[in-house]
């Protein structure tokens, strides 16, 4: 048998770039930092060669002959099950790109797993998309073992929560000065010179630990704050 993976994530202190929020169309998502006990159905759809050839979000080349997918927010390099609910055909796949930006749908797959599961004709199907770990046979010491590929987990990092986003960066100082005998850790986001949206983020605490940084999130929510969510912060801010 492959051998156990282990009880904790390796810690890490930096954010991926493929881990950072993100607009598409003007809606911002928020990549999840682990993989690990993800499960959900939804709609799959499936992109080919109008596609192929092209970069992906983790910087490869479109293969849509490769077992690969496309996810808003799992981890790239993420290893998945698809099953297709109509017909218990499965597949397993690499995300490797994000998308797809349809209302609904929850993962967009390459022409291959496409064909595989059934789903040419139709275009889309209902899915239950689970994050799973794969192994492999190598050859150690001239004997075979199971080489196991980790789930990703970028559980440990910089984190802090979101409280408000204020496009008046009179607003966003406003709150900060509601918040100052509350938090030792306060502060307020630029506007990114990435995209044309102005906001002014108000963000408080420093967590290493995701985990922690829930905890205090949900805390939060039940106190008056009914937006907080979790930001994984770059490594390049203080």
């Amino acid at each position: 048998m492959p051998p156990q993976p282990p009880e904790k994530p390796i810690p890490t202190t930096t954010t991926p770039r493929s881990q950072r929020p993100y607009q598409i169309y003007g809606v911002w998502y928020y990549p999840i930092p682990s993989a690990q006990g993800y499960k959900e159905d939804g709609i799959a759809s499936w992109y080919g060669d109008d596609f192929h050839g092209k970069p992906t979000s983790s910087g490869e080349t479109y293969d849509m002959y490769a077992m690969t997918a496309a996810h808003k927010t799992l981890p790239l390099g993420t290893h998945v099950k698809v099953t297709n609910k109509s017909n218990g055909e499965s597949v397993i796949l690499r995300i490797n790109d994000r998308g797809p930006f349809v209302s609904a749908r929850i993962i967009d797959l390459s022409y291959t797993a496409a064909h595989k599961l059934g789903m040419l004709q139709p275009g889309t199907i209902p899915v239950k998309v689970e994050a799973v770990q794969v192994a492999e046979q190598t050859q150690l010491a001239g004997k075979t073992v199971w080489k196991r590929e980790a789930v990703p987990n970028f559980r440990f990092g910089n984190f802090s929560i979101q409280l408000g986003a204020f496009q008046q960066v009179s607003n966003a100082y406003k709150l900060r000065g509601l918040l100052q005998q509350q938090f030792e850790k306060i502060s307020i986001q630029q506007p990114s010179s990435q995209t044309s949206e102005r906001y002014y983020r108000v963000q408080v605490g420093q967590y290493f630990d995701l985990q922690k940084a829930q905890q205090d999130a949900s805390r939060l929510k039940l106190n008056g704050y009914p937006g907080a969510f979790v930001v994984a912060m770059d490594e390049t801010k203080s």
